[in-house]
């Protein structure tokens, strides 16, 4: 157990013993990474409500969680999400959550790689472009690098196969990759090897999304 993990899982036992000063270590080291989730599925403008909403059920339920700092996250992230569909409902608006699951044949990529398109952008206008994709490659973006969740947790989340969820991350990282060398105006993965050095040395923003082409490549890689 790396770490982080080892500290979070400590302070989720603590937690649920009563500590509140643990809670709120709980709390700083899972929401920003919750709240971005959470924005995929309600949008901006909602979203600090239905995390508010989901962390009141997470503060409630907390001494019937039983598992490590990843079960944590997953747990927190399938509840963030019930709630999030009970806003949508309520606003009688339905999510467009697609995808065949039949058709995801292919492997899926590394979702650690989109940390690159996450560090040139910044999260915030990550999650925005992240929030243009289908909505079931968002989610499984997002659960996979945001949130930190494995193929098969981020699956429990989902209701979905982890296979099903993987090929989802991989197709969506490989447009987000699109999405931000669009956004920072870096060449074409591509474009031919003389446009690309040609573009490189006279586009503006094309160190910062150095990182895309090879997002694009290695995506091919088991998760």
């Amino acid at each position: 157990m790396q770490g982080d993990d080892a500290e979070l899982t400590a302070a989720v036992c603590a937690a649920q013993g009563g500590d509140e000063t643990a809670f709120r270590t709980v709390y700083r080291a899972v929401h920003p990474r919750l709240l971005g989730y959470v924005r995929t599925l309600v949008g901006e403008a909602d979203a600090e409500d239905v995390a508010s909403e989901a962390w009141l059920q997470i503060a409630r339920d907390l001494e019937r969680f039983t598992g490590d700092a990843d079960r944590f996250r997953g747990w927190a992230a399938r509840i963030a999400r019930n709630r999030a569909l009970d806003h949508i409902r309520m606003r009688g608006r339905r999510p467009a959550i697609g995808g065949d699951e039949s058709e995801l044949a292919t492997r899926a990529g590394d979702a650690d790689t989109a940390g690159e398109a996450l560090e040139s952008l910044g999260t915030d206008r990550t999650l925005a472009l992240i929030a243009q994709l289908p909505q079931d490659q968002a989610e499984a973006v997002v659960l996979r690098v945001v949130v930190g969740l494995d193929a098969k947790s981020a699956a429990g989340v989902l209701g979905k196969r982890p296979g099903a969820v993987r090929t989802a991350a991989h197709r969506g990282l490989r447009r987000l990759a699109e999405l931000v060398t669009a956004a920072t105006g870096a060449p074409s993965a591509d474009a031919l090897p003389g446009q690309r050095r040609s573009q490189t040395s006279h586009t503006p923003g094309a160190n910062a999304s150095a990182g895309v082409t090879q997002l694009r490549a290695r995506t091919q890689k088991d998760m």
